[in-house]
């Protein structure tokens, strides 16, 4: 049985990995922040909440060969994180942005998050470097995750992550975005009834406020 890590550290960002919760989780491509500029921000913000905010300002810029927006990449990741839903985590929405992914999962227990993240990595980087014809590395080596605290989060989290499409200027709407979760036009597995927010503004507003921090972890029943 492979063994979970709960709260650990791979340098400067917290991950945390336990068995049952929902786990909004980023990966993005090598080339998708300039060096520099990361290593700046990273020394110069200590704060986990306005690092990631930053981080993900700075993908949703397009910098580097954006190789994810081309139909036949994204369609590689699409089917990778459709392949593993029901075996190895429970996939309750995603987005395929042009040098970065957004996944939101429910973790399952003996599949801890690195594995499942690796898993990702490895698989798509294969046939995405066979489809352009290249070799090396692809994707970053870390990635970033924030666990689902209630109701509230929970549909902060997948209305940010629908709208980023929008928020990036490639679309007028969500549901035109071909490679997310938004297209189906259903509602999410597992997404809030009751208790959460009623405006765009107050979702967006919280989706930015609740990126990473730790807390208290409590697993869904």
């Amino acid at each position: 049985m492979t063994a979970h890590k709960f709260w650990h550290s791979r340098g400067y960002l917290p991950h945390c990995d336990t068995p049952g919760l929902l786990q909004a989780i980023t990966f993005r491509l090598a080339d998708s922040l300039p060096a520099d500029v990361l290593g700046r921000l990273l020394q110069e913000i200590d704060n986990d909440v306005e690092k990631l905010r930053r981080i993900e300002s700075l993908l949703d810029a397009g910098h580097g060969a954006c190789w994810l927006a081309q139909p036949a990449v994204a369609n590689i990741i699409e089917d990778a994180l459709l392949h593993g839903d029901g075996q190895r985590y429970r996939l309750l929405a995603w987005c395929v942005m042009s040098n970065h992914v957004h996944v939101l999962i429910e973790t399952w227990k003996s599949y801890p998050l690195p594995k499942v993240v690796q898993g990702w990595k490895s698989f798509t980087a294969r046939l995405i470097n066979r489809n352009l014809g290249r070799t090396g590395t692809l994707w970053m080596r870390d990635y970033f995750d924030r666990y689902i605290r209630d109701d509230h989060h929970l549909a902060a989290v997948i209305a940010y992550l629908h709208n980023n499409p929008v928020k990036a200027g490639l679309v007028q709407n969500e549901c035109e975005w071909l490679y997310s979760s938004a297209r189906l036009g259903a509602p999410i597995v597992g997404a809030p009834t009751v208790g959460a927010p009623t405006s765009s503004s107050a979702i967006f507003k919280s989706a930015d406020e609740d990126v990473g921090a730790p807390g208290n972890v409590v697993p869904i029943k």
